[in-house]
């Protein structure tokens, strides 16, 4: 028998000896291994080779119509093509080290479990099948396992699975909750986000170091929460975004493996990053208020793609060399050819005699709020929206609002004399339900403006609605701790709570709906957070949006009259009074005859009438 052949085998049969040496050290998360000899999981740094441009692909998983499809981008042509379709989310994808294949998460079956893609051939195979939710694949070295993150015991921890055979093996074992594991190409370390720490931030698995000592934290950011971990290819630089409540501090940043003390350096905007082949570009998706963009830097955050609008929120990326066929599998050409149907059309109320051509406000059934009406160009958005969200979430979340339409002779809250409320054009879910636990909001902070993403809690918690929240919520409430420091910044960071969540802000989004800044005061004035009002401008400013509805004339600001002054004054006389008029005293006068009194009887109680919500 042919000696490379003995070869081979003794080496397959080292390498499984070291991964299984590699995972009997991780699951020693709460006490450390007996032995400390170091595993050896990768003998070999991948050395970075000439690339062809031709070949530099990027997959991305991207928001549309309320689901995450995969897509394909070529930087150089700057093509998006969508290689996934479907009433299904397909989200973080992940090439492995030879770019041949593609792991993700996806709900297709149900349940949130990996998946790998045959890029030459489009074929996909399941690789777990568990009722919990697993994404955020990573990769080893080898490209024989994946380390995910997984929801066990209502938190999110970190395991391994062969790709081949389905076997999971568990890697930690904390309270903290852990996630986006990103496994380092020489195999002995693994960078994952944790709030083992207080909040969300970048630490680092050593596999050579026992107890304590194995677990560093890399950005150590109290006021940031750290995500999606990404080695290079040669694994002297790891890139991670950071949304951060210090005003211009959020963005992409760059650690520098070889000077482990420096903290990581700053490099452009962007919510979710990726390395090209290279490691001398990132590419980057950059997020407005209600918009996400792509783009690329170069490593000293220089510009050099121009922004690409994407129709949503960005839930993954991955960069690479791939040699993929042409033409392209069919599963990818049909996903790319399906038309993405519209989720709703505006319908106009008939028989609505406005003058003036304007268009007037609709009632919305079976909705409580102060006035259950909208706009009649957006109230079938509203209505799809009301039941994709009780579809997602198994619950009429929509079926209570705070507030719908507002009448210009209802006033609203200082500083919101201009509130798309008035517009017929905006919604504000009832926020009790944040006070009940149903609700939580993550603070995003986009330039000097905050903005708020929203989510709701699913009715049926076994792993076939929604997904785990991975950041630490703001609560708004912990202003009124009594302590200063909280009530200066207008809250402060909630434990990350348990549980699956359906993200209320990207469903509003596909169906026409922003969120709105808050205001300026929102630190001490609560109701200016605003953070559950949505808004369906379609492209309109305030002043046109109210001119649909009112005439001009209804518009004018009437001039403010100021309050008499209550301040006495020196009011001179033409004839001064020369004796002063003295107030007589009241004078008792004794009576021999008895006064009686007719004592009133008390007054009768009148019972308060409930309060009718109109609608209900």
């Amino acid at each position: 028998m042919p000696r490379h052949f003995f070869s081979l085998r003794a080496k397959t049969l080292v390498i499984a000896v070291s991964i299984s040496l590699f995972l009997l050290g991780c699951t020693q998360d709460l006490q450390p291994p007996a032995s400390t000899e170091a595993p050896n999981v990768s003998t070999e740094t991948p050395i970075p080779t000439p690339v062809d441009p031709a070949s530099e692909a990027v997959f991305l998983s991207i928001e549309e119509n309320g689901y995450a499809h995969l897509f394909l981008f070529r930087s150089l042509t700057s093509q998006l093509i969508r290689i996934t379709t479907g009433a299904r989310n397909d989200i973080a994808p992940a090439l492995n080290p030879e770019r041949t294949r593609l792991a993700f998460a996806s709900d297709r079956d149900g349940d949130w479990d990996l998946y790998v893609i045959e890029l030459k051939t489009g074929e996909i195979k399941q690789t777990t099948n568990t009722p919990q939710y697993d994404s955020a694949p990573s990769w080893s070295p080898d490209g024989q396992w994946l380390a995910f993150e997984t929801y066990e015991n209502e938190n999110l921890e970190i395991a391994v699975v062969n790709v081949d055979s389905g076997e999971i093996v568990p890697l930690t074992q904390h309270p903290a909750s852990d996630h986006s594991p990103a496994w380092a190409p020489d195999g002995r370390n693994v960078a994952f986000i944790s709030n083992r720490g207080g909040d969300s931030d970048v630490w680092l698995a050593n596999l050579d170091l026992a107890g304590d000592e194995r677990y560093k934290n890399l950005s150590n950011t109290p006021f940031a929460s750290e995500n999606g971990p990404l080695w290079n290819r040669n694994g002297t630089q790891l890139l991670w975004s950071s949304i951060s409540q210090t005003v211009g501090f959020s963005g992409l940043y760059i650690w520098n493996a070889a000077d482990p003390d420096r903290s990581a350096y700053w490099v452009g905007d962007g919510m979710v990053g990726t390395w090209n082949e290279a490691a001398n570009q990132v590419m980057a998706a950059v997020s407005a208020p209600n918009q996400t963009f792509l783009t690329s830097y170069d490593l000293e955050g220089n510009l050099l793609l121009s922004s690409i609008p994407l129709s949503g929120r960005v839930r993954g990326m991955t960069w690479g060399s791939v040699g993929l066929p042409n033409p392209l599998p069919d599963s990818f050409t049909q996903a790319a050819a399906e038309n993405q149907p519209a989720l709703w059309s505006p319908i106009i109320t008939p028989g609505a005699d406005v003058p003036g051509q304007r268009l007037t406000v609709v009632s919305i059934g079976n909705v409580q709020a102060p006035f259950p009406q909208l706009h009649d160009l957006v109230d079938e958005s509203f209505n799809t929206l009301r039941r994709r969200v009780s579809d997602e979430a198994g619950w009429d979340v929509l079926a209570s609002l705070e507030n719908a339409f507002v009448p210009l002779t209802t006033s609203l809250e200082p500083g919101m004399d201009e509130d798309w409320l008035y517009t017929g054009r905006a919604f504000a879910i009832n926020s009790l339900m944040a006070n009940a636990g149903w609700m939580v909001t993550l603070r995003e902070d986009v330039g000097a403006q905050t903005y708020w993403r929203v989510y709701v809690r699913c009715a049926v918690q076994d792993g076939s609605m929604g997904e785990p929240i991975h950041n630490a919520p703001w609560n708004l409430n912990a202003r009124y701790d009594l302590d200063p420091r909280t009530y200066e910044q207008g809250g402060d960071y909630a434990p990350v709570p348990a549980g699956y969540w359906v993200d209320i802000t990207s469903l509003a989004q596909a169906y026409g709906f922003e969120r709105l800044p808050s205001l300026p005061t929102w630190r001490t004035y609560y109701k200016g957070a605003r953070f559950t009002t949505f808004a369906n401008t379609g492209g309109l400013t305030w002043y046109q949006a109210m001119r649909e509805l009112y005439p001009g004339e209804a518009l004018i600001t009437p001039t403010k009259v100021l309050a008499p002054t209550f301040t006495p004054t020196s009011t001179p006389t033409l004839t001064p009074t020369k004796i002063p008029t003295r107030t007589p005293r009241m004078t008792f006068t004794p009576s021999l005859t008895p006064t009686i009194t007719n004592t009133p009887p008390p007054p009768t109680a009148t019972p308060t009438p409930p309060t009718i919500i109109p609608g209900g």
